[in-house]
């Protein structure tokens, strides 16, 4: 397996310019199949998670191509409603296509998806959804087969704000017929951007951004050119290395309002922030303070996918900060790896009371999910001598070649591919 062997204690220093957002590209790849012709899709990352999707098209019957970040996907010759099992079981988002494949073919057989093991993700508030729809559910073991005659527009009230879910009920709902109005819906900037590439084929959707969608349904889509978000995990998890290593680093292509938490957050710390249209600029000359408390939350709160690199910050901070995780319970993982690095964490329940030490000590760490990764980097790059990282697989999920990033940034960060035996 590939290893990330970083240098620390080198102040990250330059610009760099954040891709797209992950996390829009892979529903918007999905309800591309409710348009029938050729998609083209632009500002797509590089990354295994879009290579896992791409391949389930090519599964469906779909034609693609992902050149530098363009991605076209022909849909005309899709033709099968069954998603591979050893593909869902290396991505969640897979389960994206339920609703797109239900609106196209009636009928859709998925499996359980996988993806990283940061706690329970259960999939019944998609199911429910598309039930409310009219759509009809038999589940045996692993799998699951979702038919429906016809969709029908319902009113559907979330139990949680679900961004998967949220993104489900929506493609489905977009060729239901009449209006469908989802309630206690999810407010990510990810879903503003499917209800613009939905609406660019022809959708009439309105609401996303507010905690009430309404779709009325249309009979047909047609294909469209789009362009992706920037991608607001990867500038949050850049602004925050900035800090950690006392450094000064221009975001370009950002949109700052998808991160008001995240900013609000750094400069409590005592982190300089200047904002200039799509730029942001980030320094950090002294030593972080702590922050009393954090409380990650749906958004527009704080996100949860930038809680464990927020630790590390913490971790370096002059005084005591507590960090609560309310999304999923299984997300501190890195404690432990941070821990082998010198930070001092103790964990009780869903909190986590970080106390700030003078400096972190390079360790052999593991990535154990998509953003623990990023923070074992992040905790890396600030640490003194070498810190090896293993099962960087699941940073590659969602970061473009982390390392070509940072190294532009003056990191000394380089990946070890494993010599083959012979």
């Amino acid at each position: 397996m590939e290893k990330l062997v970083i240098e620390g204690g080198r102040p990250l220093t330059g610009a760099i310019k954040i891709h797209g957002a992950k996390n829009a590209a892979l529903p918007i790849l999905a309800a591309g199949m409710m348009a029938e012709g050729t998609i083209e899709i632009s500002n797509v990352p590089d990354l295994s998670d879009i290579q896992v999707m791409l391949s389930i098209l090519r599964a469906l019957g779909c034609r693609t191509d992902h050149h530098e970040d363009t991605v076209t996907v022909n849909t005309s010759t899709a033709h099968s409603h069954h998603i591979p099992e050893s593909l869902m079981s290396q991505m969640r988002s897979s389960i994206f296509l339920m609703g797109p494949l239900l609106a196209r073919f009636g009928r859709v057989q998925v499996y359980q998806p996988g993806g990283c093991a940061i706690g329970e993700r259960k999939i019944d508030l998609h199911l429910s959804g598309l039930i409310a729809l009219g759509a009809e559910i038999e589940e045996s073991g692993n799998t699951i087969v979702c038919t429906a005659k016809e969709l029908r527009g319902a009113e559907i009230v979330l139990d949680f704000p679900s961004v998967g879910a949220t993104e489900n009920i929506m493609m489905a709902a977009t060729m239901a017929k009449g209006l469908t109005t989802i309630s206690n819906a999810a407010r990510e900037p990810e879903i503003q951007d499917l209800q613009n590439f939905l609406n660019a084929m022809g959708a009439k959707i309105i609401g996303a951004g507010t905690d009430t969608i309404t779709i009325e349904g249309v009979s047909e889509l047609t294909p469209c050119t789009y362009r992706i978000i920037p991608d607001r995990i990867v500038a949050g998890t850049m602004m925050i290395a900035a800090a950690v290593t006392r450094g000064n680093v221009t975001l370009e292509n950002v949109y700052p309002a998808h991160l008001t938490s995240a900013i609000h957050v750094l400069k409590r710390a005592g982190v300089q922030i200047a904002i200039h249209g799509d730029i942001i600029n980030v320094s950090c000359l002294s030593r972080p303070k702590s922050v009393e408390r954090i409380v990650t939350s749906p958004h527009p709160s704080f996100p949860t996918d930038l809680q464990s690199q927020i630790m590390v910050l913490l971790s370096l901070a002059d005084g005591l900060s507590i960090v609560k995780e309310t999304v999923f319970e299984g997300r501190f993982k890195h404690v432990d790896e941070l821990s082998r690095m010198g930070a001092d964490i103790r964990l009780d329940l869903n909190s986590a009371f970080v106390k700030g030490v003078p400096r972190l000590y390079g360790a052999t760490v593991e990535a154990t999910d998509l953003r623990a990764g990023a923070a074992l980097v992040i905790a890396g790059l600030a640490a003194q001598g070498t810190t090896v990282i293993e099962q960087i697989h699941h940073i590659d999920r969602g970061y473009d070649r982390i390392e070509l990033m940072l190294s532009r940034l003056g990191a000394h960060i380089h990946r070890v591919s494993p010599v083959p035996s012979e």
